[in-house]
């Protein structure tokens, strides 16, 4: 993309560009209304506010407004005063008494709607609005995955983590946590975040999300590996120090033509000549060497054997 946005502005702009029916349409804007709409008294009229930083965002907005009610609607912009001195656009709506009706949105009493989401497509919509509104997503190359809506009401936080995590064919486990005056409903595990954009239908979004995703799990995997095989060698070559010591420890008592079994006396042989084999290459070694199949677990028994010997004569001497 030509400007440097966010991982969740692109996840933004990708829901902005799909199509809508207009049972849709009406319970995205009733989820966006609710997160993240004013409603203003003024002498010209009263005003409902939709506002936002991005222009794909505020013409879907506008689109949705002027295909399904016959309200008057204007466009207005204005510039932050911070660092980045961000535009942020507004869909102003005049005398939105019945939009704010229809779509079950009320700024004075705490209540749910009903009739916007009654269908699971519904349901999708009106998160997808609430997440256009006031939703972020970490970028999936950071060191935690992390999904959030904010909004301003404990109980409609309830309400609208309820909705999510009761979604059909999905498997969601949204928790909601209180963030200074606000509630958070979120969503922690990696695949539950893809879930949730293919639920909005960003997916091109959540293929860029799981593309990542593998490629980060797959580098955690290699290191995970090559850890496993460094605390696999130490073990290796610790157990093979022992094996030495209690191997030499009988050589100086009785001498190696003391020991009876052939594949003792073999593998004891092998082991003083290869102080870092491992088990593997010892069987193989062993078994090239007496003419017949010796495998390493027979190997891992006659020095589980030694052990045991060596033990009994010195039973001062930790495992």
């Amino acid at each position: 993309m030509a400007d440097d946005i966010s991982f969740a502005m692109e996840v933004k702009e990708e829901i902005s560009s799909l199509y809508y029916e207009a049972a849709c349409r009406r319970a995205l804007l009733s989820g966006f209304a609710k997160c993240n709409g004013s409603f203003h008294i003024g002498p010209a009229g009263d005003e409902l506010d939709l506002s936002t930083e991005s222009s794909k965002i505020a013409k879907l907005l506008y689109n949705c407004v002027s295909s399904l009610y016959g309200v008057k609607i204007r466009f207005s912009y204005t510039r932050g005063m911070g660092f980045r001195k961000r535009m942020k656009y507004h869909v102003l709506i005049s005398e939105p008494d019945d939009v704010l009706s229809d779509i079950e949105v009320d700024f004075f009493q705490q209540k749910v709607p009903t009739s916007v989401v009654k269908t699971e497509d519904q349901a999708a919509a009106y998160l997808a609005g609430a997440f256009l509104a006031s939703g972020s997503v970490n970028d999936p190359s950071s060191s935690n995955y992390h999904l959030e809506i904010a909004v301003n009401d404990g109980s409609y936080a309830k309400w609208l983590s309820h909705l999510l995590n009761k979604s059909k064919n999905r498997h969601f486990d949204s928790k909601v946590a209180q963030r200074r005056k606000q509630f958070i409903v979120y969503l922690k595990r990696s695949d539950q975040i893809s879930e949730f954009l293919v639920l909005v239908k960003a997916n091109e979004s959540c293929l860029k999300f799981e593309n990542v995703r593998v490629e980060r799990d797959f580098a955690n995997i290699g290191n995970r590996l090559q850890n496993l095989d460094g605390a696999n060698m130490s073990k290796t070559l610790k157990a093979a120090e022992r094996q030495h010591k209690e191997i030499e420890y009988f050589v100086s008592k009785d001498g190696l033509d003391s020991v009876d079994n052939p594949k003792l006396r073999g593998l004891m042989e092998l082991r003083l000549d290869h102080p870092d084999a491992s088990l593997d290459e010892l069987a193989m070694m062993l078994s090239e060497k007496l003419g017949m199949t010796i495998s390493k677990s027979n190997v891992n028994h006659l020095f589980r054997g030694l052990h045991e010997a060596y033990l009994k004569e010195n039973p001062n001497e930790k495992e």
